[in-house]
């Protein structure tokens, strides 16, 4: 699961585990955007559009998105990925310490 608010922490493993005992809640990091294109893209206009929010009106920042949308259709490049099988296999390891030591806590 992603950090949501509606599913984040444990108060929301709890809710889940009382409606379904065997199911294992393992929440992706915060900042886990590789997980997903269109977080990685609005992480993108984000940082290189909207910030700073200096609009002087809506139709100057919808021109600015529509400007950048045009440009980066002609310079994006695939993103290299570098989270491999093993870090997930090292992830879930740790992720199932964790939730041991929780459990016999």
């Amino acid at each position: 699961m992603d950090n949501g608010t509606s599913h984040r922490g444990q108060r929301c493993s709890q809710r889940l585990q009382k409606r379904w005992n065997n199911i294992v809640t393992v929440h992706t990091p915060v900042h886990a955007s590789w997980l997903n294109q269109i977080e990685i893209y609005f992480s993108v206009v984000q940082r290189k559009v909207l910030t700073p929010n200096d609009f002087d009106s809506v139709a100057e920042g919808q021109d600015r998105l529509l400007r950048f949308q045009e440009r980066y259709e002609q310079v994006a490049r695939p993103f290299q990925w570098k989270f491999t099988r093993r870090d997930l296999q090292q992830l879930l390891a740790k992720l199932q310490l964790h939730q041991h030591k929780a459990s016999a806590a």
